[in-house]
């Protein structure tokens, strides 16, 4: 377990956190660069290691418990509305709360359940730079195709009219009652779409905002639910994997791990704050064409 600690220096760890707090929720793939960077640093880490993923459990960790806390608000909301709806054996009409609670309740599990049965033979078979690059290219223009069709997408005149409706600073619970009128059947396929994230390359927020976009929610509705929807799958694999970091696979690393972590969540902070106003106005082309551009670069240089 000596080996450990000189595989993952502190300068890595800092890196590797700043990347993981950044990447998870920009629509980029924090899994595809954790995987490119190093290879393109000249650095030697096995990511498929037990050590690696043990040190990568605490920085998923301070990323779910930013965003956890980033959306504290809501969270309480939507977690007395989960209550309410158990106590009454029902979800009210008016409580969106308790309705937005089921909604990602419903779209977590698909994606849990995905990430269960294939996580392991997916990162083994292509946590490798060329695929992942591959699929960062992917991922690009993945993100293309979600801003090309957003206009045509089932629904979305409808919560344009609502959109137009609402005060012209509209405050979060406007927000969550505007999350709260997607159906059960949109909540599992935007869900389902997470899954493509154990694809290395391939965005968990990109996809999932996609998906939002496709229903007919605006960019800065898919973002929250993007985030909210994460923060729930985030928190349960890494909580899944600590016994790891704190076992024998842990050696050696958990310093580093606690450095990364804190960078992680510093780093998560700052990009949850500019990503809710950037989303106010603006779209995900810049991130597309850097995903594109960035994956194709990558999987020239791996080649040559």
């Amino acid at each position: 377990m000596l080996l450990a600690a000189h595989l993952i220096t502190y300068f890595q760890a800092i890196v590797i956190g700043a990347l993981q707090g950044i990447t998870e929720l920009f629509p980029i793939s924090s899994l595809g660069h954790a995987v490119i960077l190093p290879k393109l640093l000249g650095w030697h880490l096995n990511q498929k290691e037990h050590y690696f993923l043990a040190f990568l459990v605490a920085t998923h960790l301070a990323t779910a418990i930013v965003l956890f806390i980033f959306f504290f608000r809501e969270w309480i909301r939507i977690l007395r509305g989960l209550g309410r709806s158990l106590r009454e054996r029902q979800i009210r009409a008016d409580d969106a709360d308790a309705r937005l609670a089921w909604l990602l309740v419903v779209g977590t599990i698909p994606a849990g359940l995905l990430g269960l049965l294939f996580e392991h033979p997916l990162r083994s078979l292509f946590a490798n730079p060329k695929a992942a690059a591959a699929f960062l290219a992917v991922n690009g223009i993945l993100l293309f195709v979600f801003e090309a069709v957003r206009r045509r997408a089932p629904g979305a005149p409808e919560r344009a009219d609502e959109l137009a409706r609402l005060p012209e600073t509209p405050t979060d619970e406007d927000a969550e009652k505007r999350l709260a009128t997607l159906g059960w059947k949109e909540a599992v396929g935007v869900g389902t779409a997470q899954a493509a994230a154990l694809f290395p390359g391939i965005s968990r927020s990109g996809v999932t905002m996609g998906g939002s976009l496709f229903v007919g929610l605006t960019h800065e509705d898919a973002a929250r639910y993007a985030f909210l929807l994460a923060t729930p799958i985030i928190a349960a694999a890494a909580l899944l994997k600590l016994p790891d970091l704190f076992g024998h696979d842990g050696d050696g690393v958990r310093g580093q791990a606690l450095v990364g972590a804190l960078v992680a969540g510093v780093c998560a902070w700052f990009s949850v704050r500019f990503l809710m106003r950037y989303f106010e106005t603006n779209r995900l082309t810049p991130f597309a064409a850097y995903c594109l551009v960035a994956g194709v670069v990558s999987l020239i240089v791996f080649i040559v």
